[in-house]
This record gives C-alpha cells, sequence and structure tokens, in this order.
C-alpha cells in the first residue's frame, strides 16, 4: 500500500458551539479586565482549541498563560447542590495565577459567614502548581462551618486547572492510558518461520511493477525502472527488539543482554531488515546525518533516527533466517513517548529524480503490532470522586461516628433491659449527650438542619445527584441512620440524641434541675396547640424555598443551629442573642424550641408516622387513668392525659420506661413489690429455708418473677 506524499497545507475545521452557545451562553464571556487579576500584563485573550473551553492570554506575542471558567470544565456539586462558578488562571508553568469566585448558592455563606473569608481562601490557591495535592486543613486554611463549601472549592480549581494544563500540553495527562508494559519473563525459543508466522516479525515486499506503479501520473513515471515488473525491488522485515522473543531468538543472549543494558528508561529498540535492489540506508548517508529513507511513526508521532540511534547487526543468532544484505538495529528515544502496546508503522521512502534538482517520493508503509503474549496492558487511570477523596480523609471522624451510632443502636434495641438499671442507663444518656454536643456538633460539625430536607426535595426536582450528598460523609452517615430510625422507632431518635442543639438544651436544663431552678410547664391544652407552630414554620419556608431556595435558607435561620454549632457561637450579636436566648429558656423550660419551633423536627415528624415498632410500654390498665406520674415527669410533655405517647411528639429519652420499671415510682411495681416483701415475710415466719433481702427495692428482678404474677392495678 503507498501513500503519495505531496506538501498540502494543513487545513483548520472551525468549532461550532451553536447547541452549547444555546445551553450556556455565559461560558467563557470574561473579557480581558477580568483576567488582570492574575495577568497584570495582559493586552489580549485568543481562542485556543481543545475540549475544555479556554483562552489564552498574550502580552502581546508573548503567551502568559490561560485562562478559564469552570462551570463547563469541573462542575461539581456543592453543599446547595450547586457548583460554585470560578474565572481560574494558569501560567505557562501551569502554576495557578487567579481564582475568582463569579458566583455560588452556598447557604453557609449566604448568611453567617463573611463572603470575604471565601475570596480570601480561593486566593490561598495561589501560585500552587496544578499538579498538588491540597488538603484543607494542611495547605490551606479551612473555614469553620463551611467545610464542604471550601473542600468542593479547591477541588473545583485544582481539577479544572489540570485539565485544561493537560489538554494544552503543560503537564502529562494523569488521565492518559499508561504505555504498555513489556513482559520480560516471556519468551519461547523460535526460528526464523515461526517468528515470521506469528507476526513477531512483520515483512513488506514490494517488486520493482508496484513501485512503478505507484509513480504513475507523476512526472516521475517517465523515469520507470527497466527491471522485470515481478522482481524483488525490497524485501523488509520488521520487528520490536525490547520483546525477549524477538530479541533473544534474533540477537542471541550476549548480544540481546548488551542491547538492553545500553538502552535508558523509556527507549526502545526496532530490528530493520532487507534485501532486494534497495536499501533502506541509502548511499547518501554521513555520519551526523538522519536516515532520510525510513520514518517511524505513532499516532501523530514521526520518529526520525540519527546516526547516534543506529546499530548494525553484525550476525543474526536464529535459525532458518533468508539472507539479507542489511541488519540494523534503530533506537527509539523517550521524547517519542513510544507505547509498544500500541500499532506503529515504519515508512520506506522510494524518491525518483525527474530532472537535475527535481524529485518525487512515494511512501511505503510496513505496520506493526506486537503479539498480545508480548506485553502487560494497563487501564486508563479514572479520576477519583471528591466524595471518595473526602471519606479517606476522614476516617477517623467516620470511625468514631460510626461507634456512637452503633452504641446507640444498641441502646435502642436493648432499651428493656438498660432501663431497669437506671443507675447504668442515666449516666450512659448523659455521656451520650455530651458526646452528640462536643464530637458531632462542635468537632464534626454534623448538626443536621431544615436545610438538608429543602435541598434533598429540590434535587429530587431538579434532577437528583448522589455525589452532592456524599461529599460530606458525616452528615451522609447521620442522615442514613435517622432515615432508618424514622422507619424503625420514629422521629425521637434523632431528637433525644443525636441533635447537637437539641443535646444542648438537655444538658443545660438537667443541670438547672440539680440547681433547683424553678421550671415553667405550659397547660397541655395549650401545649397541645403549641405543636403547630413548627409544622406551619416547615410549610413557610418549603413554600419560600419553591420561589427562591436562596431566600428559604436565610429565613431557615430561625434554626439558631449554624450559631450555636456549626460556628461554636462567633457570629454577630443578632444571632448570639437569639441562639443564647433560646438556650437559657430550656433552663426554665425543657427544650421549648424543639417542642414548639424547630422546623426540622417537623420535617422529620411527617415521614416517621410511617414507623413499623412502637416499643414504649404503656400497658398497665392505670397507665393514665388514674396514674399521670409518668405523664407528669416527660419533659417534653409527649404523654396525653389519657395515658397515650404521641410519638410525633416523643424525643425517646426513655425516662417513662424507667418509672414504668421502677417499683419504687409506679404504683402497680409498687404494689407488686409490697405483696412480694409480704410473701417474703410471711414464708420466713414459717421457717421457710429461703430467706430474702431485707430491702426488697434492691432485690433482682428475677426474683420478682419466681412468684405468681398479681393482677395489676
Amino acid at each position: 500500500m503507498s501513500i503519495r506524499h505531496r506538501p498540502f497545507l494543513s487545513l483548520a475545521l472551525a468549532c461550532v458551539f451553536g447547541l452549547s452557545m444555546l445551553l450556556g451562553a455565559s461560558a467563557q464571556a470574561f473579557e480581558l479586565s477580568q483576567v488582570k487579576a492574575g495577568f497584570p500584563r495582559a493586552t489580549r485573550l485568543a481562542e485556543v482549541e481543545g475540549e475544555h473551553a479556554a483562552k489564552a492570554v498574550y502580552a502581546g506575542d508573548t503567551l502568559l498563560g490561560y485562562a478559564f471558567e469552570t462551570d463547563n470544565i469541573a462542575p461539581i456539586p456543592a453543599y446547595s447542590g450547586k457548583p460554585i462558578s470560578m474565572l481560574v488562571g494558569i501560567d505557562t508553568q501551569a502554576r495557578i495565577t487567579q481564582a475568582t469566585i463569579l458566583g455560588h448558592e452556598e447557604p453557609i455563606m449566604l448568611v453567617g459567614i463573611p463572603e470575604q473569608r471565601l475570596i480570601d481562601y480561593a486566593d490561598a490557591h495561589v501560585p500552587h502548581h496544578v499538579s498538588e495535592r491540597l488538603r484543607v486543613g494542611e495547605n490551606l486554611d479551612a473555614i469553620s462551618g463551611a467545610t464542604v463549601t471550601v473542600i468542593v472549592l479547591t477541588e473545583t480549581i485544582m481539577r479544572s486547572a489540570r485539565r485544561v494544563a493537560a489538554e494544552q500540553g503543560l503537564i502529562d495527562d494523569p488521565l492518559a492510558t499508561p504505555p504498555a508494559r513489556v513482559r520480560q519473563e516471556v519468551f519461547e525459543p523460535a526460528n526464523w518461520e515461526t517468528l515470521v508466522g506469528d507476526g513477531t516479525i512483520r515483512r513488506l515486499h514490494l517488486t520493482h511493477g508496484q513501485v512503478n506503479e505507484a509513480f504513475a501520473g507523476t512526472p516521475a513515471e517517465a523515469y520507470a525502472s527497466s527491471a522485470a515488473a515481478d522482481s524483488t525491488f525490497i524485501d523488509l522485515y520488521l520487528t520490536y527488539l525490547n520483546a525477549p522473543t524477538a530479541g533473544r531468538n534474533l540477537l542471541g543472549d550476549v548480544v540481546y543482554d548488551q542491547l538492553m543494558e545500553r538502552l535508558d528508561e523509556g527507549e526502545h529498540a526496532i530490528g530493520v531488515m532487507a534485501r532486494g535492489d534497495y536499501s533502506f540506508k541509502g548511499s547518501g548517508y554521513v555520519r551526523g546525518g538522519i536516515f532520510d529513507r525510513i520514518e517511524a511513526a505513532q499516532g501523530n508521532t514521526a520518529i526520525t533516527f540519527h546516526d547516534s540511534d543506529h546499530r548494525r547487526i553484525v550476525r543474526l543468532g536464529i535459525e532458518g533466517a533468508p539472507a539479507l544484505t542489511e541488519r540494523d538495529i534503530f533506537i527509539i528515544r523517550e521524547e517519542a513517548q513510544f507505547d509498544p502496546g500500541e500499532p506503529w508503522e515504519l515508512g520506506l521512502l522510494v524518491r525518483r529524480a525527474t530532472g537535475a534538482l527535481d524529485t518525487e517520493f512515494v511512501r511505503f508503509n510496513a505496520h506493526y503490532s506486537i503479539p498480545e503474549a508480548y506485553v502487560e496492558r494497563f487501564e486508563a487511570p479514572v479520576e477519583e470522586a471528591l466524595w471518595v477523596q473526602v471519606w479517606r480523609d476522614r476516617t477517623f471522624q467516620i470511625a468514631i461516628l460510626g461507634v456512637g451510632l452503633t452504641v446507640l443502636t444498641a441502646v435502642m434495641l436493648f432499651q428493656d433491659v438498660l432501663v431497669r438499671y437506671p443507675r447504668v442507663f442515666n449516666p450512659l444518656r448523659v455521656g451520650f449527650l455530651v458526646y452528640t454536643v462536643v464530637f458531632i456538633g462542635w468537632y464534626s460539625l454534623a448538626q443536621l438542619s431544615v436545610v438538608n430536607i429543602l435541598t434533598f426535595v429540590h434535587s429530587l426536582m431538579d434532577g437528583f445527584s448522589w455525589e452532592s450528598f456524599l461529599i460530606d460523609p458525616m452528615m451522609f452517615i447521620l442522615w442514613s441512620f435517622v432515615a432508618v430510625t424514622l422507619l424503625m422507632w420514629g422521629r425521637g431518635v434523632f431528637c433525644g440524641w443525636l441533635c447537637p442543639f437539641g443535646a444542648m438544651q438537655e444538658l443545660i436544663n438537667k443541670a438547672a434541675r440539680k440547681l433547683r431552678v424553678p421550671q415553667f410547664e405550659v397547660p397541655f391544652a395549650l401545649h397541645e396547640r403549641l405543636w403547630a407552630i413548627k409544622y406551619i414554620i416547615l410549610l413557610a419556608l418549603f413554600a419560600v424555598s419553591l420561589h427562591s431556595l436562596g431566600q428559604a435558607e436565610r429565613y431557615a435561620e430561625v434554626e439558631p443551629f449554624k450559631t450555636a454549632v456549626t460556628m461554636r457561637f462567633q457570629r454577630e450579636w443578632a444571632f448570639l442573642a437569639y441562639a443564647l436566648g433560646l438556650l437559657a429558656i430550656s433552663a426554665f423550660t425543657h427544650k421549648a424550641y424543639c417542642r414548639y419551633i424547630c422546623p426540622l423536627g417537623a420535617g422529620l415528624a411527617i415521614p416517621a408516622r410511617l414507623r413499623l415498632f412502637d416499643w414504649l410500654k404503656r400497658h398497665r390498665g392505670s397507665c393514665g387513668t388514674p396514674c399521670q406520674i409518668c405523664a407528669n415527669e416527660c419533659e417534653v410533655a409527649a404523654i396525653h392525659p389519657d395515658g397515650r405517647i404521641n410519638a410525633n411528639e416523643c424525643h425517646y429519652c426513655l425516662d417513662c420506661q424507667v418509672t414504668y420499671h421502677d417499683d419504687r415510682r409506679c404504683p402497680p411495681m409498687v404494689k407488686r413489690r409490697k405483696r412480694f416483701e409480704k410473701a417474703a415475710r410471711a414464708s420466713s415466719k414459717g421457717g421457710a429455708v429461703e430467706s430474702f433481702p431485707a430491702d426488697a427495692a434492691q432485690g433482682s428482678q428475677a426474683k420478682l418473677q419466681r412468684i405468681p404474677t398479681l393482677q395489676e392495678e
């Protein structure tokens, strides 16, 4: 097969972006003035070719670097579910020169954290190299309360910058498929016929007639060779010598080992052998020159050979080889980035003079593909998802959270046993509340919010993406756990155990009761109607979110969570006064905010109506009528006067269950204890062998169960 080689101009095809212009007309709409922050000397912008839209920045005719918007290059969903839009600049050394925020919808930044802090954080990426692995909290100072936002911002800058830098040739493409590796352990003794037959050696045989046909229609046609048409013009053989089956069989062990020792990392040797009337080296070749009759090519890379790339093969060490007049080795250097696993070809140029100074030539190609057994191929690396990186970096927090949730699950599953031992259960509960405030809240910043519910609902309407939720592992694990416990036990598991602000209120109230601070309880009739307030707030926030999610997130400041937990009370005085005021009220009225205002609690109560289990025991005939002990002691007033527990308002503190099994406070249990004591005294007077403890209240429940069950009143 021949290809006529004639000078021609490369025609550049104009890229038509009609559809992309309709979908995002603002992409790459920045102007020169906007890149001055990163390129003060810039005088003009120019379009560049490539998959990732970018503009070259010039000072006159000097290329300074590239500028681009991140929206269409690395649109990573942030906390809001929407990407952060950035204008990024990189210089010709692939260093970041500019990171300007063009827009975002992050709720944590809408109210609470000054915008300037996010701007300063973005500027801190200058002048890092695009290949650096920047970590929040190590290379970059984190912004407390905006962890997800800053992680996404960093990844947006670095990922988009790496892609543009690789496409423009500033760095090696980190996602390029690694070259195949020659399997040095694969070797099979073979003769010439075997290697030609299995493709280890490839052949290009040309006759004089084929060459004459290739020059037909050119000025060189008149200078056709007079040799017989079927006589051999050149019989050329080609092989890849790095593969041991090819190299060792052709050269012998000694010469092959010497050749491999001389090759540097990334260099390759090919063997070219021929016989016939035409020489692939030519008589015009001189030392210091270039072999102008052969040229290797792989993909878009052309490889020429100099005298320093050439070695002669003195003799072949293989059986059955034909008598070859030319036997040579050519070295492909590292800069060619040759991949032995990809097809390549050796071009043979045949020249024919058409006058004193004029020459015509045609090119014949010998194609080569290495046998699969000789190489090991690798998969192209896949760019790791951001959420995977974040989960790996937060292994410690995830492990501690996992331990805490395991303990809480055990408490829920074995609650009937634990509540019988208040000396164990009560300290356990207080300790867990402290863990919730300190670790889940202030350390991990994993306070769930009604904003999460609004964002989730809108993501379902606008195009759901798991990545935007997986990016914060603590929040994702907590929400997953809450979703399961909602179906099993209701909203109370979260509200009573896992909400940091709720835990703050409960700990404050416990301390206040210890200090004998007077408690104020709302009459049940009014209390029952005040429950509705939080549902009204939830519906109002949802209605506002349908118009503007950002506006709803501002109104969601009715939750003091951001102030008290996420920002650890470091806010403006108005927000601080609101949060501290709610905590102060909790010292006098237990969890007043949770009971009447919290839209998150309302949002959880709605799906909690589907709960599967109702393990809170209220089965005794006197519960509620006439006994009101549990109802009076329920600190969130979730027990109706008739004894029913309102699961939508219950915080699952299990205090009522402790009372339910307490034979000093629960009337039926008190009667059972007294009957037991009476039976024990009667047995003792009758001379029974078995003795009983004087204080039956301290006796085990197992002993209570030894006597027949008495009717409970």
